[in-house]
């Protein structure tokens, strides 16, 4: 299947409600504290930049990012774990910067699980750099939290 994807043209499209329900199937499979459905509605319906990557019929991944001021705020990036491990993640950041500069923003803005590590290299390699940590900000097992690293990126 990964074979078939290297000769196939990523492109990016505009998330819909339509295919939120397969975007929520990735979000439960990648996480084990995924989105709700309804996060993603209300993301939709709040106009925030919400963008799937699709190589023919394969959703590749997906982003959700809420324009500020002269920033933006990246929500939720991932890709399908499937596919993970092939560069989608940094071809996602790349277009969102792109987006971003082209909004005006000076600066993107995203936190992350401090016990993903991975995720933290990929933002690293990117150019974000850590510039905080927010206590107790994501759910955790047995009704606890987890702390978030704060990360920025001056584009």
């Amino acid at each position: 299947m990964s074979a078939v994807l290297r000769t196939q043209e990523a492109e990016f499209e505009p998330m819909a409600l339509a295919r939120v329900d397969e975007v929520v199937s990735i979000e439960q499979i990648a996480y084990a504290h995924p989105w709700a459905r309804q996060h993603f509605v209300d993301s939709l319906r709040a106009g925030y930049q919400a963008q799937l990557l699709v190589a023919g019929e394969n959703l590749l991944g997906y982003f959700v990012a809420m324009r500020g001021v002269d920033e933006v705020h990246l929500l939720n990036i991932t890709v399908a774990p499937v596919h993970q491990g092939q560069g989608w993640a940094r071809v996602m950041l790349e277009a969102l910067a792109l987006w971003a500069r082209a909004q005006g923003a000076q600066w993107l803005w995203l936190e992350v699980r401090i016990s993903n590590y991975r995720a933290q290299r990929i933002y690293e390699r990117f150019g974000f750099r850590r510039v905080g940590q927010r206590r107790d900000y994501y759910p955790a097992t047995a009704g606890r939290r987890e702390d978030a690293i704060v990360m920025s990126l001056k584009l």
